[in-house]
């Protein structure tokens, strides 16, 4: 006996558009020269992470975001787990303070970024944007 479908499933459930965890107006960086750019151009140091910020000054109106974890931050376990906190912070702070046309890159602090308050973290980041977006 098979179970009766609910609405949704099955042959007639729609495809989610996009994945519930990834941001669509967020774009991440991929390439090195990329986050060479980024690390000549505007730094501030927080508690939790370094945020490196760049203008792209071009017409593109997107942000683009990536994140580092060397292996002085610890294991491969470690450093995965930093990137992901840095991921989340992204996603829900850029997304509304940061500016179409830049480029920031997160660089995890070994031992901070995985043993530091979440609420710190987020309160870092909005603290650094606002450094760096001053007028």
């Amino acid at each position: 006996m098979t179970p009766p479908e609910t609405p949704g499933q099955g042959k007639a459930a729609k495809a989610p558009e996009a994945a519930p965890a990834v941001s669509l107006c967020l774009t991440t960086l991929t390439q090195r020269a990329d986050f060479l750019r980024a690390a000549l151009a505007l730094r501030v140091a927080t508690g939790g992470f370094l945020l490196q910020a760049r203008d792209r000054r071009d017409d593109r109106a997107e942000i683009r975001v990536g994140f580092t974890a060397s292996k002085k931050i610890g294991n491969a376990v470690t450093r995965n787990r930093a990137k992901r906190r840095l991921r989340a912070l992204s996603r829900e702070v850029l997304t509304t303070a940061g500016r179409a046309g830049w480029d920031y890159v997160l660089v995890a602090k070994p031992g901070v970024t995985t043993l530091r308050d979440y609420a710190l973290l987020l309160s870092d980041l909005r603290g650094a944007l606002g450094r760096i977006h001053k007028p």
